[in-house]
């Protein structure tokens, strides 16, 4: 009789970290088990131009053999290279929560606008050294990649292609944000953060308690810092009522998902208590945040399992500080700067990368009785960051423009957790085989790391771009 061989065992997963490693943008990584190619996020990078050009690379690995793409939220730089994987090849399911579908299917149609219009202004113009420039990707991209969205119910197990299990968790960051959970074919989970929110976040509940996985994914945004609420929303009141004395315009570079939304929440509130005058009209000039606004006054409608209840109950008057202007179209958009005093414009994008917040830049930094209020992370690379650091002009549209307007930092609106709230996110749960800090500059991944080690003694890495890990 021959002998009968048996199967040869699974050979461990591997992990492949292709974004998302050494800054806050680009979020890509890859599981690579015998069964199949799952990408943990498709996100775009930004800031840095030598970063910016890593969006026109060619992937690591085939777009064509990645079988699924898992997202976390719909913030550009974790679901904006999504529309160039498919241009690439990708043809599998990109599974999201029902929110994050919604929401991504606003984002990527105002990226592919913004980029075709950046191009169009570039060629016209010729402040771009290519010949001629090109978008990214454009509509009928977007078009083919929304087809493939498969939305997951939060707290529910399902299929992900063979034999992996994904489980989405609340992570409390944006609506429809969630942390993931992978269950492989060998039993091995793995662990994606995604973005996590803090617990003080005024709209959104806070994230579900992490239980534990072989390996673990986390954000380290703000691992080196500490939010301080009090005095932050104290200095932003300050700042309006000193801005309208001298009668000049509050501009807020906000992002259009979730950090506008809390920016009219935060307005209303100062609205009731009377230090923002019913006199003063507050601006969104974003078809995108607008459209988003939307998606979250339907989730209010709703009564969404992810809002606050006392958020709620208020319903739509939650975020509608009176009079609130919206500007939709471009001719609505250029009528705002015809208005005389004071006024409040809450604008894209949020690190001032693009968008319609740049024209209202280039009108108002020269004038110092205006200020620019930066509410959330800025990254290295970009103009809110040149803003915080202090920078004397502002390069847009081929020009330097003066910055003359006050320049307000207030981090507590971001929307992530803090390195304190990340750690009492892991406290309580069983280690981890090996925790990798991602999605932050080096030195608040290295600080995150540090007090990992240190504070709960587990195994944590900061990880090299491009360099893979097996799953054990």
């Amino acid at each position: 009789m021959s002998e009968v061989v048996g199967a040869l065992p699974a050979r461990p997963a591997l992990l492949s970290f292709l974004g998302g490693v050494g800054t806050v943008t680009g979020s890509k990584f890859l599981l690579e088990s015998d069964h199949a190619r799952i990408l943990l996020d498709c996100g775009l990078f930004q800031g840095f131009a030598d970063l910016r050009r890593r969006d026109w690379e060619r992937m690591a690995r085939d777009a064509a053999d990645i079988r699924a793409v898992v997202l976390t939220h719909a913030h550009l730089d974790h679901c904006g290279y999504l529309p160039r994987l498919v241009r690439a090849g990708f043809r599998g399911p990109v599974l999201s929560t029902t929110h994050t579908a919604q929401l991504a299917e606003i984002v990527l149609r105002d990226s592919a606008r913004l980029q075709i219009e950046a191009s169009r202004h570039a060629n016209e113009y010729g402040w771009s050294k290519h010949r001629p420039a090109r978008p990214l990707y454009d509509e009928s991209d977007v078009e083919r990649a929304l087809a493939f969205f498969d939305p997951v119910p939060l707290g529910q197990e399902v299929d992900v292609i063979a034999g992996s299990r994904l489980t989405f968790h609340r992570a409390g960051h944006i609506l429809g944000s969630a942390w993931a959970r992978l269950r492989l074919e060998d039993g091995h989970t793995v662990v994606t953060s995604g973005d996590l929110g803090r617990p003080g976040h005024p709209l959104l509940l806070p994230p579900d308690p992490f239980y534990g996985s072989d390996v673990l994914l986390v954000e380290s945004t703000y691992g080196d810092r500490r939010h301080d609420e009090g005095p932050d929303r104290s200095r932003f009141a300050s700042t309006i009522a000193r801005t309208i004395a001298r009668n000049g315009t509050v501009v807020i570079p906000a992002f259009a998902l979730d950090r506008t939304e809390v920016v009219l929440s935060e307005l209303t509130r100062l609205r009731d208590a009377g230090t923002l005058p019913r006199s003063v009209p507050v601006y969104v000039d974003s078809p995108m945040a607008l459209a988003a606004l939307d998606v979250y006054r339907a989730a209010l409608r709703d009564r969404s399992a992810e809002l606050r209840p006392e958020i709620i109950d208020r319903g739509d008057a939650a975020l509608s500080p009176e009079p609130f202007l919206a500007a939709r179209t471009v001719q609505e958009s250029i009528d705002i700067s015809d208005t005389s005093g004071p006024a409040f414009i809450v604008s894209s994008a949020g690190m001032a990368t693009g968008g319609r917040v740049l024209h209202h830049l280039r009108r108002l930094l020269p004038d110092a009785r205006n200020t620019v209020v930066i509410v959330g992370f800025a990254a290295a690379g970009t103009r809110a960051r040149d803003l915080v650091d202090g920078t004397p002009v502002l390069k847009m549209f081929g020009e330097y423009v003066p910055v003359r307007a006050e320049i307000a930092d207030v981090p507590h609106f971001s929307a992530h957790a803090d390195a304190d709230q990340v750690i009492s996110w892991l406290r309580g749960a069983p280690a981890p085989h090996t925790t990798y800090l991602v999605h932050g500059e080096p030195e608040a991944s290295m600080a995150l790391r540090d007090r990992i080690d240190g504070e709960l003694g587990w195994t944590a890495v900061v990880p090299r771009s491009g360099e893979a890990v097996l799953v054990r």
